[in-house]
């Protein structure tokens, strides 16, 4: 029997096409052009008919110009067996399929339950060379060979269409927009699967080296990879967990309080890591207090609430929270991480809306400075995701009050009090920006700040609503950062209060990062500029990257896993949109 394994193995080489390895001898002596070889022949046919029923997702139609360029490069070639056995890189690739969970995405899109009963029919190790007679051929017809379980050109075909589909998946993300490349780069970027998938994976001495450098290579990407695979192993270990969800409280439970709950308390702050297993619970188990207080408190700063200890009613939701949604924020969070240029000619300023928070980058892009931020609010007035480049710093700023709140906020207030203008530092300026009233207003005036022909600035100073500095990254949406007289709101855990443009908790500190390649602008001499009596910018030498995301969960150079509120509904969009971004 094991004879004619052997000779099954021999007869593939006819029957299913030449292997990979002898693609490049036999097409230089222009023998098995596709129209020459039946099997090429059939796998042509197939690449160009764009649909292949044995797929999950049998429509690979946007991908076939890239597969036809794959398989061209070949001669139209088997990529994927050698001697009709598939070859150790289409071995790794299906457990990368299979594991694709792993990484955020669906093993479905890549067929990973189908792989088992694919490689069944194929002989799993060949003993013989590559050479075959007519004497030898009739010896495995008549030992009952079956060429049509070695349908080689479909299976190469799957596995083809399944590594374009899972390196552009992992690569690039499903449903990337292209907002922080644009879209000729990321189409740039598609078009170099073909060549990554031949030259790189169909011959690999590693294939998961080969996938892994494709990968963001941020340590937050790599982080967040970690995380989701500890928040699948929970899901998995608490399937027959018998953790009740904590009752809401009618009124905030204290430390140092009577609490019923305590043992549930404890469990749940257990399974997530918050409360080390080793603690020792208060000796009264009606009372919180102890080592449940710091617990508490970690989670509350994980997930975004003010750590005070207190067991309310936000503080229970996020306890209750099912472990399949952390998954989600995880999994959403690697697919926008993938959305990101995977190099910058200089490092980066990002601001993570969800997380009211700001972090300057080094040239290894680790964190460099970091701090609270204000965003705009959620309702009407949501600070778009994008990226642009910040072009400079400007000291004591005017404010050009934006159309829309002069005539829907400002205006109101004008003609409940016409001493407003004075009050908060405001003139009335016409179109050439030349200043009409800095006083009182009559109702004339008023009518034409209200039809547009008059226009509201607010002068330099410190009750100016930008502050005493300004940073300019010009883009459509006409957002920026800026400091702000309101510094009472960095005190909030939720800091979404503006009209979309980002205020900044640390000015001076932030302006000093920025300016950094210019020696003279030492940190006192910002100080001097924000204080001093004059208004100007400061151009900047080489463009900084801004990148404004999204992301509800985030893990930290601790490995601490944060998660956040959706405060825009960007997280739910996603999910819409991902369940219909099929292959």
């Amino acid at each position: 029997m094991r004879a004619n394994v052997q000779w099954f193995s021999l007869a593939v080489i006819v029957l299913g096409g030449i292997s990979t390895a002898l693609g490049t001898e036999a097409v230089s002596a222009g023998s098995t052009t596709p129209e020459a070889d039946p099997t090429r022949a059939e796998l042509s046919r197939l690449v160009a008919a764009g649909r292949l029923d044995d797929l999950r997702w049998p429509d690979f139609s946007d991908y076939r110009g890239r597969i036809q360029a794959f398989y061209e490069s070949g001669a139209y070639a088997l990529a994927w067996t050698d001697h009709g056995v598939p070859t150790p890189q289409a071995k790794a690739l299906m457990e990368a399929f299979k594991n694709a969970a792993d990484k955020g995405l669906d093993a479905e899109d890549y067929d990973g339950s189908r792989w088992a009963a694919r490689l069944a029919p194929l002989p799993q190790e060949h003993a013989l060379g590559p050479f075959w007679n007519t004497e030898e051929k009739s010896q495995t017809a008549a030992a009952g060979f079956d060429p049509a379980r070695f349908d080689l050109a479909r299976f190469d075909l799957t596995m083809t269409v399944g590594a374009m589909r899972y390196v552009s998946d992992l690569h690039l993300g499903r449903a990337n927009p292209g907002i922080f490349d644009g879209p000729f780069d990321l189409e740039r970027e598609k078009n170099e699967m073909a060549r990554f998938v031949r030259d790189r994976l169909v011959h690999a001495a590693d294939v998961n080296a080969a996938l892994d450098s494709i990968e963001p290579p941020y340590e937050g990407y790599r982080r967040t990879e970690q995380a989701l695979e500890k928040y699948l192993a929970l899901v998995g270990d608490s399937a027959g967990s018998s953790i009740l969800a904590l009752p809401t409280p009618a009124k905030p439970v204290e430390p140092g309080k009577a609490y019923s709950n305590t043992g549930q308390l404890a469990a749940l702050l257990r399974q997530l890591g918050d409360l080390p297993r080793e603690a020792a619970l208060p000796a009264n188990p009606d009372v919180y207090g102890g080592p449940l207080v710091a617990a508490v408190k970690r989670f509350q700063t994980r997930h975004g609430l003010l750590a005070d200890g207190r067991i309310g009613k936000a503080t229970v939701a996020e306890l209750n929270t099912p472990l399949s949604q952390r998954v989600r924020q995880l999994q959403l969070s690697l697919e926008r991480w993938r959305w990101v240029p995977h190099s910058f000619a200089v490092p980066p300023v990002v601001v993570n809306i969800p997380e009211f928070e700001l972090r300057a980058l080094d040239g290894d892009y680790r964190t460099e400075l970091e701090m609270k931020v204000i965003v705009g609010k959620s309702y009407h007035h949501q600070t778009p995701v994008f990226s642009a480049e910040m072009s400079a710093v400007g000291f004591r700023p005017y404010w050009d009050v934006p159309l829309s709140i002069q005539r829907a906020e400002l205006v109101p207030k004008l003609m409940r009090d016409h001493d407003y203008l004075v009050k908060n530092t405001f003139e009335v300026v016409n179109a050439k920006r030349e200043v009409v009233s800095s006083g009182e207003v009559d109702d004339a005036l008023i009518a034409k700040l209200r039809s547009l022909q008059l226009f509201l600035r607010q002068v330099p100073g410190p009750k100016n609503s930008l502050g005493l500095i300004k940073f300019s990254f010009p883009n459509r949406y006409d957002v920026y950062m800026h400091d702000t007289p309101a510094t009472e709101l960095f005190s909030q855990s939720r800091r979404d209060f503006s009209h979309g443009c980002i205020r900044v908790e640390k000015p001076e500190q932030l302006a000093a990062w920025v300016l950094r390649d210019k020696p003279e602008w030492t940190p006192e001499r910002i100080h001097e500029a924000m204080h001093g009596d004059k208004t100007f910018e400061v151009r900047l030498d080489h463009p900084i990257p801004v990148l404004i995301v999204y992301a509800t969960a985030v893990v930290l150079a601790n490995g601490d896993v944060h998660f956040f509120d959706d405060i825009y509904g960007l997280d739910a969009q996603l999910e819409e949109t991902l369940a219909k971004a099929h292959p």
